[in-house]
């Protein structure tokens, strides 16, 4: 009897741990819009879709930031390159993508007012303490941000060494 309780903790256990990290994995499934006009401002509605963008920075966690405005051309260029980024990064890196162009939400509108200065896009990558470790407006390589989002967890990495001992 000992044995069947404690295989079924054991599945329960199994159970959520497959909740869990299903959960995660839809958290950064990003879509680039497949009507986007690379060529000029036109308003081709929201640039990225998916899952959980407008939750806000998740703790513990590095965070990317995008935030752009739906005519600006250079957000759609740079979209394509945030995709690709969500794509390498799906399960090490948070994904929250802002639509100046939609209401934002709570947690949205603190990450507009902490560190939107007027020009789009508008790139963040925050270390899993929230601090940032690249805040510039503009387009940017895929390469120069995998740095950062590299760095960003390195350090995550290293705060929580630093929170064991």
């Amino acid at each position: 009897m000992r044995y069947i309780r404690a295989g079924i903790k054991m599945v329960g256990l199994l159970v959520s741990m497959l909740v869990f990290a299903a959960a995660l994995l839809a958290q950064n499934q990003l879509k680039l819009n497949p009507h986007l006009d690379y060529n000029s401002d036109s308003v081709d509605g929201p640039l990225i879709t998916g899952n959980d963008i407008e939750t806000g920075v998740v703790a513990g966690k590095p965070n990317y930031v995008m935030i752009y405005g739906e005519g600006c051309f250079n957000s759609k260029r740079q979209a394509r390159r945030t995709v690709a980024l969500s794509e390498r990064y799906a399960d090490k890196v948070n994904f929250v993508i802002i639509d100046l162009d939609k209401p934002q939400s709570p947690a949205q509108l603190k990450l507009v007012q902490t560190y939107y200065e007027g020009s789009i896009p508008d790139l963040v990558v925050l270390d899993g303490n929230g601090k940032p470790v690249y805040n510039q407006a503009g387009e940017q390589t895929e390469e120069v941000l995998s740095h950062f989002l590299d760095t960003a967890m390195q350090q995550s990495t290293q705060g929580m060494e630093q929170e064991r001992h």
